[in-house]
C-alpha cells in the first residue's frame, strides 16, 4: 500500500517523462555549443550525448585541438 506522500504510477510516468524530457533540453543545448565552437555534427552528436565536460570539449577545440581528436582524448 502507498503511503500518501508517495507518487502514484500515473505521477512517476509524469516525473519520468520530464526527466526525458530536460535531458533532451540539456543535449539539444549542448549540440549547439558543439556546433556554434566549430564541431562537425557528427562528432558534436556524439559529444552531446556523452558525458564528456562541454567547456572542456569547446577549449581544447579554441586551443588547436582537431574537433577527431577532441572526441578521441574524452570519449
Amino acid at each position: 500500500m502507498k503511503r500518501a506522500n508517495e507518487p502514484g504510477v500515473s505521477e512517476m510516468a509524469q516525473i519520468i517523462e520530464s526527466d526525458q524530457n530536460e535531458r533532451a533540453k540539456v543535449q539539444s543545448w549542448r549540440l549547439h555549443v558543439l556546433i556554434e565552437a566549430g564541431f562537425p555534427l557528427p562528432l558534436a552528436e556524439r559529444l552531446a550525448a556523452s558525458e564528456a565536460d562541454l567547456h572542456t570539449c569547446v577549449d581544447l577545440k579554441r586551443q588547436g585541438c582537431a574537433p577527431a581528436t577532441v572526441a578521441d582524448i574524452l570519449l
